[in-house]
């Protein structure tokens, strides 16, 4: 997660799960704005900062990052960058294909593009 608000601002690692989200939520007291490596990340998130009392998006914006299912009925819904996983997942199997077969490297990191999904966890300002 890294959140913007503190100075510096911080970086802290978690393990994908919506309990690391929560920890780190509780540690991020005064961020005013967090973007998770997840989306299950920013549901613990959510919940460590409703329970300090603080609002969401008013007091802190949280952005999660892969659009699960469940995103969009998070309350507050969940501002989210949509991955294409097919296209992750083919250029993958591909570029593995291309090890096995004794390919040299392709030149540069292939580019899958995302989407931003805008919902209500993210204050205008941030929009």
């Amino acid at each position: 997660l890294t959140a913007a608000g503190i100075h510096p601002p911080a970086v802290v690692r978690g393990d994908w799960s919506a309990d690391s989200g929560y920890a780190a939520g509780r540690e991020l007291a005064s961020a005013t704005a967090v973007f998770c490596a997840n989306d299950q990340m920013a549901l613990g998130l959510l919940r460590a900062v409703s329970e300090s009392g603080r609002r969401v998006p008013e007091d802190v914006s949280v952005i999660g990052f892969d659009d699960v299912p469940e995103a969009a009925n998070y309350r507050p819904p969940l501002t989210t960058i949509r991955q294409d996983f097919t296209a992750l997942a083919q250029r993958a199997v591909s570029a593995l294909v291309d090890a096995i077969e004794g390919m040299p490297e392709a030149e540069g990191a292939a580019v899958i593009p995302t989407d931003l999904l805008e919902r209500a966890s993210t204050a205008e300002s941030v929009r």
